[in-house]
Order: structure tokens, then C-alpha cells, then sequence
């Protein structure tokens, strides 16, 4: 599951030693398959990378050597938990806990460099690995988790706990295996476990094959023109970038392609209304056109066959049984949690809704506030209450400014690390950038990743995951990677980016820093190996800084004289933070509200139509808003139908909690200083999950959390109620 990095971005988290079924990307299963070539010493995952920190020799792999590589590791990991499972030695932490920590290293080799390139630079031949491959690897993840033999020694050593006087992360590795078993079946009968394994092989197929329709259907999409009238109001380079993507896709004119989100960027400057309502529609209806791309019995059969999965494991539902390993722990606390945001954010929406439509009247337009217009009016509004404009900011917004003079300059004030651009390390796209990340004494810490531009054969979205994932145990430094979908320049044109874009740099590598500071024996526990609802803290946490005045000032500079933003602009943008937050938190958790009454459906409820499902699960919670859509409506929702979100979206909101109270702590003790970053280090980013993370919230925070910073930093405070 990847790891997203803010609501608009994604993200995946691969337990190290079981490579998770749902992968990437991919397409519908044959039944007929030719076998995988064979599996050598010419391949060159057979042995370790000799590059530094064991990263993937992206210039020696092809298309080819994936599928063979992924079948011998899962044989070769089939081998090594047997070993384990049938040891006549009398179980123990070591032979059972330790050494199953072991397993699976080619496997994680191969699946981690797989994932990257499927995720950010596919292929049709990548995609036919995946669609063969998804279900095996489901199977295979089931015969780990269900072979009861092993389980009973983990259970065996489970029992006697107390008297092993291990140390604390050893606990924490003992009971999270221990839950992990039960929780994916262990304690099913033999008869159970053959219908849990075909409903888990069933969902990874139809997981694979949402992913790729989606794929194919926002490929697909977006608005195309020959008449540039029809595009006015977008600026020169925002044309150049429509007329080569345009060009790529070998058409005429001009294309505005879909992002994965309901509303599209364009939709903020594009001057002709028809226009604005084509694009809109093109996104909203991408997967509900009929034919090879419509996703609607796809999901409809997930939903279902969750509802089974949890209804046979026993629970009585898919969020139930997605929750118990997650900070909210039930469905009830995650939609309490929910439910509590919904009127102060309604409200808040309601009143910028009526400042539109109030714009609108006064400029003759004889229509109501559509879900097209909002983005294009909101814009006027805020360049009238704050004198803004979102083109002029980004002239100082250049990316590579971002990201060397923003995002590693925050990073080192916070925790002295530095940064140097490595060109001796093979990537597996052109676009690619590769750092070398050192301590504050020097010392290599782990190597970073960074591919920002959009390709049509990249994922929509934004997200981070490790090629290399630390360990102690296993002598692994990270090797982390960041991906997003800016729009890439013209040739001869800066990378200019918004500042919600700057955002999404500064939160996927939130992400990456978890990872970048993991200091942990064990594998399973290490970096960003955390539940949902935690793991998205680093990274939003880390948003923060980007609008921190020491950093902002020192990154955001003229792409064409250097000079600094002026401060005027500066204050108006930072004052518009909180601009528009009653529309982006509805949006927000409209898609939570849907994410969580599709995963509570009983197993007794038939089947949905997903368009009616929808109205309804929309109205029962009071985000029936006809001009506030879902930030991702059912039929596009890629988190929760093949990204692991599943029952999980509301995770965004409940850490965004948790990072609006940290940065207020920080503010509250002296701000950016290296002492404030070095403690959240120690006591945080660099414990992944080696012990309860409620607990570890409270150690570094010295208090419960609290929603009042959240309901604060957006805007929210005097129309709330929520406590």
C-alpha cells in the first residue's frame, strides 16, 4: 500500500518480509499464462546490489527479469518460513520471531524496485506481471499468514511473553505478529482458511483490475480543443503545457489531462463556463462511460466480498476488522471523530458559497453556484479579500528552489542533515534526481529519490515509499523515493509550481524523513511501517514548515532576478490560508463519509449500485452539497480500492489532528530550533512502530491530543462546536 502524502497524494507501505497483494497497477487476470523465464545469476536481483545502500541497479534491470524475480523469491521465502514452521527445536524468540524477520529478502528486493517503476514509470509489460502476479502474491501472503504450523510456534512464544524479559521493541515485534496471524485468520478452521484464501486471491485480481481501468480512463480523459478561445484565461506557459501534452498524446491543439482528484487545477483560471462544466464532467464521469473502462461492478463486488472477508473472520464489518490495529481501533471512533468535523465545515462552506454566489449576481451571471464554477469564483474572491493571485505567486515558487533551498533547508535547521546530488546512480527515468542525505556528523544516512513530473504512464497523486527499507537486523540503510505529478515545463520554461504544490513537496518528504531516520532493529517495524492513522502525521506535520517565515523567505524567490517575494504578497498568501478551508475540509470528508459507509456494509447487504449507494451514503451523513462534490467520488477512489486505505481515508483528518497539536508544541517552545527537531527525531520519526503509538504521542507531547490547533490552523474556531 503506498504511503500518499496528503489528501491529493499517495503513498505505500510495504511490510518487509510479506510482499502486500495489492500492488501498484495492472489488468485483469488470463487464465493461461507462459511461464516466467528462468530465474540466474543473470538476473540482477539474484544478489544484493552492490551500489550504495543496496540500491536497484534501475540501468541492468528489464521488463523481463521482474516476473522471474518474483517467483523465485516467493518460493525461496515459501522455503525459509517451512524451515521455520517444521524447526524441532523448541520454539523461541530467536528461531521463530527473529528468523521469520529474515525471510523474504529477494522477494522485498525485487517487489520494492517493482512497485517503484509500476507505481511512477509502467508499461503494458509491467502491467501483465502485475495482473498475473497479484493473486499469487496473495496466495502467497496466505500461505504465511495461514500456515498454522508456524502460527502455533508464534503463539507458543506469544503465551510465555511475560517470562522472556525481552526488550522493549522485541515486545512490540511479538505482538504485532501475534495480531497480525489472528487478524489475517490463523485461528480459522482449515475449512475457513481455503474460502479466506479465494476471497483474498478474488480481491487482489479485482483490485489489479480497478487500477488499470482507472489508469486507462484518466489516460483517456481530460479536455481537448483545437480552438484556444476555448481555453482563455490560462496563462502562456499553462498553454505551452497543454499544447505538449497535446503533442504526447499525439493529438492537435491544446489537452488539459485529468488529475486523480474530483476538481482540476485549470478549473481555477479557465474564463469560459461551457468549458469549465465539459472538464468537470470529463472527471467526474471518467469511470462511468460503460464499456472496458467503467469501474462501477468492480467496486460494487469489493465492497461485497470485504463485507464476507470480515463476516467470516468474524467481525461484522470490513471496517471493524480494518480498524483493530489502528490508533481510532473502531469504525464508531473513526466516524464519531468524522461526524464531529461535519458541522463546523459545512457551515464554514456554506458562507463561502453565499460569497460567491454574491460575486456572481453582481457580475450578471444569471445561474447558481455550480460544482465547475467554484474553483474559478473562489479565485476572484480571494484576489478581492486578499488581493491575490495564485500565477503571480507562482513566480516564485521555482521547483528546484522548493526543494534544495525549502524542503532540505527546513530539514537541516531541523535536524542538520545535508544533502548532495549524486549522478552515478542509475535511475529508472530521466526525470529522476538522487541525493546522498548525511547526518549532523557527517556520516551517510540514507539516499532520496525525488521524480516530480507528470507522464501518462505515472500514477495520479503524489507518494513516497522506500526502495530500501532500514533495519539493524538485517544491515540496511534507507533508500527512499518521492513522487508527484507537477505539470512539466515547456523546454526553455521554469518548473513553476503552486504553493499547494510546495505543500506536497514538503509532505512527501514528511514521509520520507520517517523513513530517512528509521533506527530500528526489526524490519517490520521500521520508518513508515506504522498504522494509517499515524502514518500520515510525520508527513503533515511537516507541511508546516513550508510556510514558516524562515524557510518561505528563503526559498521563495523571482525565477528570473532572485529577489524575495515581496512582503506585501507574502502576507497576503499566508493570510489566505485559512481562505476557502469550509470547501476543502467538505470535500475532505465527503470522500471519508463514503470510504467508511461502503467498509461498514454488512455481509447481509446485497450487492450496491454504486451511483445510488453514493447519493445516499452522501445525504444520510449531511454532505449532500450540490456544490461541493466528494473529493474523490466512489467509482475513481483509488485509496480505498486498491491503495489500502480502505476503511482508512478519515486517517488524513484524525492525523492532521495530531500534527496541528505537535506544530503548535513546537511554536509554543521556541519554534525551528535543532533542539525541538532533535527530540521529535528521537521520540517520534525515528521510532517507527516499535511501541504503542498513542503512548508515544503522549511521552513526546506530555498530553492527550487536542482538536482545538486543528479547528485553529484552519479557520475554524468560532463555527465550530466540536470538541
Amino acid at each position: 500500500m503506498k504511503l500518499c502524502a496528503g489528501p491529493n497524494l499517495r503513498a505505500f507501505i510495504l511490510p518487509t518480509w510479506i510482499a502486500l497483494a495489492a500492488i501498484a497497477a495492472g489488468g485483469c487476470v488470463a487464465q493461461a499464462q507462459p511461464p516466467a523465464a528462468k530465474f540466474g545469476p543473470s538476473n540482477p536481483f539474484y544478489a544484493s546490489s552492490t551500489l550504495p545502500f543496496h540500491a536497484p541497479p534501475f540501468n541492468k534491470i528489464k521488463d523481463s527479469d521482474y516476473q522471474p524475480a518474483i517467483e523465485a523469491g516467493m518460493a525461496r521465502q515459501l522455503k525459509e518460513v517451512e524451515a521455520i514452521a517444521n524447526n524441532p527445536a523448541p520454539p523461541t524468540f530467536e528461531n521463530t520471531l527473529v528468523a521469520l524477520e529474515k525471510t523474504g529478502r529477494l522477494l522485498n528486493r525485487v517487489m520494492q524496485a517493482f512497485n517503484c517503476v509500476t507505481g511512477a514509470n509502467t508499461d503494458p509489460a509491467l502491467q501483465k506481471v502485475q495482473a498475473v502476479e497479484a493473486p499469487r502474491l496473495a496466495a502467497h501472503q496466505d500461505a504465511i499468514y495461514l500456515n498454522a504450523r508456524l502460527f502455533a510456534r508464534i503463539k507458543t512464544v506469544y503465551a510465555e511473553r511475560a517470562a522472556l524479559h525481552l526488550d522493549p521493541e522485541s515486545q512490540r515485534l511479538l505482538q504485532y505478529d501475534y495480531e497480525e496471524f489472528v487478524k489475517a485468520g490463523a485461528l480459522l478452521s482449515p475449512a475457513d482458511k481455503v474460502r479466506l484464501k479465494k476471497i483474498d486471491e478474488t480481491d487482489s485480481t479485482l483490485e489489479t483490475a480497478f487500477m488499470t481501468r482507472l489508469l486507462a480512463a484518466t489516460k483517456a480523459g481530460g479536455y481537448s480543443t483545437t480552438n484556444p478561445a476555448a481555453l482563455a484565461g490560462l496563462s502562456p506557459a499553462q498553454m505551452d503545457a497543454a499544447a505538449q501534452a497535446a503533442k504526447a498524446r499525439g493529438q492537435k491543439g491544446w489537452l488539459l489531462p485529468l488529475q486523480n482528484t474530483t476538481q482540476q487545477p485549470d478549473l481555477a483560471f479557465l474564463t469560459d463556463r461551457a468549458t469549465r462544466k465539459a472538464l468537470f464532467e470529463d472527471s467526474w464521469n471518467r469511470t462511468e462511460r460503460g464499456g472496458p473502462n467503467d469501474t462501477r461492478i468492480l467496486i460494487a463486488r469489493l465492497a461485497k466480498l470485504r463485507a464476507e472477508k470480515a463476516a467470516l473472520l468474524g467481525f461484522p464489518n470490513y471496517a471493524a476488522w480494518e480498524l483493530t490495529d489502528q490508533m481510532a481501533k473502531t469504525p464508531q471512533a473513526a466516524i464519531h471523530f468524522v461526524n464531529e468535523l461535519v458541522p463546523a465545515a459545512t457551515a464554514k462552506a456554506a458562507s463561502e458559497a453565499a460569497a460567491i454566489q454574491a460575486l456572481i449576481d453582481k457580475q450578471g451571471g444569471n445561474f447558481k453556484l455550480q460544482p465547475w464554477d467554484w474553483e474559478f469564483y473562489a479565485q476572484q474572491v480571494r484576489k478581492a479579500k486578499y488581493d491575490f493571485d495564485e500565477n503571480q505567486v507562482k513566480q516564485y515558487l521555482v521547483l528546484n528552489n522548493v526543494l534544495e533551498d525549502g524542503v532540505f533547508y527546513a530539514a537541516h535547521q531541523l535536524y542538520g542533515i545535508t544533502f548532495k546530488e549524486l549522478h552515478n546512480i542509475p535511475v529508472y527515468q530521466p526525470d529522476v534526481r538522487v541525493f546522498e542525505v548525511y547526518d549532523a556528523n557527517g556520516k551517510p544516512l540514507a539516499l532520496f529519490y525525488c521524480d516530480y513530473f507528470k507522464r501518462d504512464n505515472k500514477q495520479g497523486g503524489a507518494w513516497m515509499d522506500n526502495l530500501v527499507t532500514q533495519s539493524k537486523l538485517l544491515h540496511r540503510m534507507p533508500v527512499v523515493y518521492n513522487v508527484a505529478n507537477f505539470t512539466k515545463p515547456a523546454p526553455g520554461q521554469p518548473a513553476l509550481i503552486s504553493f499547494s504544490d510546495v505543500t506536497t513537496m514538503f509532505h512527501e518528504f514528511g514521509h520520507a524523513l520517517n523513513a530517512i531516520f528509521a533506527d530500528t532493529e526489526y524490519p517490520s517495524l521500521s520508518g513508515v511501517q506504522t498504522p494509517r492513522d499515524w502514518v500520515e502525521f510525520p508527513s503533515q506535520f511537516n507541511e508546516h514548515w513550508a510556510s514558516y517565515p524562515q524557510v518561505f523567505n528563503h526559498y521563495a524567490r523571482d525565477w528570473k532576478t532572485g529577489a524575495p517575494m515581496p512582503a506585501a504578497l507574502e502576507a497576503r498568501l499566508m493570510k489566505a490560508a485559512t481562505f476557502n478551508q469550509g470547501y476543502k475540509l467538505t470535500e475532505l470528508l465527503a470522500a471519508a463519509e463514503l470510504d467508511l459507509q461502503w467498509h461498514t456494509l454488512p455481509a447481509s447487504a446485497p450487492q450496491q449500485n454504486p451511483d445510488t449507494f453514493e447519493t445516499a451514503a452522501l445525504k444520510k451523513t449531511h454532505l449532500d452539497i450540490s456544490y461541493v462534490p466528494p473529493r474523490y467520488r466512489s467509482t475513481y477512489f483509488l485509496h480505498i480500492w486498491a491503495e489500502g486505505y480502505a476503511a482508512g481515508y478519515y486517517s488524513y483528518l484524525w492525523t492532521e489532528m495530531l500534527d496541528d497539536d505537535a506544530f503548535q508544541w513546537f511554536l509554543d517552545h521556541g519554534g525551528m530550533t535543532r533542539a525541538n527537531g532533535d527530540r521529535f527525531r528521537q521520540m517520534i520519526l525515528s521510532r517507527g512502530n516499535t511501541e504503542d503509538l498513542a503512548k508515544m504521542y503522549r511521552n513526546w507531547l506530555g498530553a492527550e491530543p487536542s482538536i482545538e490547533p486543528m479547528l485553529k490552523f484552519r479557520g475554524l474556531t468560532e463555527t465550530s462546536g466540536a470538541k
